[in-house]
């Protein structure tokens, strides 16, 4: 089973979801240094992201958060990859600049509102460089 996605930043990735009950703002709700959601608020606070397939429903927030996941690439502490329902120039505005700075991004993308009720936590997927999305056993 695959799903297309609308790429904003492309890329290679494999790894686990982690999928989100609710936007993050990375300002304030990530810690760069350890991958950790520290929102004490956000219902999957205290989890990693880090090399993980991050599916959320967008964004939140603080335009900083471009910032912070710079910082998580360059501490090679970001997602493996970042899934969402709805654009986010922000984010991509992180990845590109961490894709131009350390030659290394985590790719972004944007699914349909349908494709989106597909992705469950704990599933393994791989994402191609054309923003197919593969769900694997």
């Amino acid at each position: 089973m695959n799903i297309s996605s609308h790429p904003l930043v492309s890329g290679t990735a494999s790894g686990t979801v982690l999928k989100l009950d609710e936007p993050l703002s990375l300002w304030g709700g990530l810690e760069p240094t350890t991958g950790e959601i520290t929102d004490r608020r956000h219902p999957q606070s205290g989890q990693i992201v880090t090399g993980r397939i991050l599916v959320m429903p967008s964004g939140r927030g603080s335009s900083s958060a471009s910032s912070i996941l710079l910082e998580a690439v360059r501490l090679h502490t970001a997602p493996a990859a970042i899934i969402t329902a709805e654009v986010d120039g922000i984010l991509a505005l992180g990845a590109v600049v961490a894709r131009d700075l350390y030659n290394s991004a985590p790719p972004l993308l944007v699914v349909t509102a349908d494709d989106y009720a597909r992705l469950t936590d704990n599933q393994h997927l791989t994402i191609n460089a054309d923003g197919c999305i593969e769900f694997q056993s």
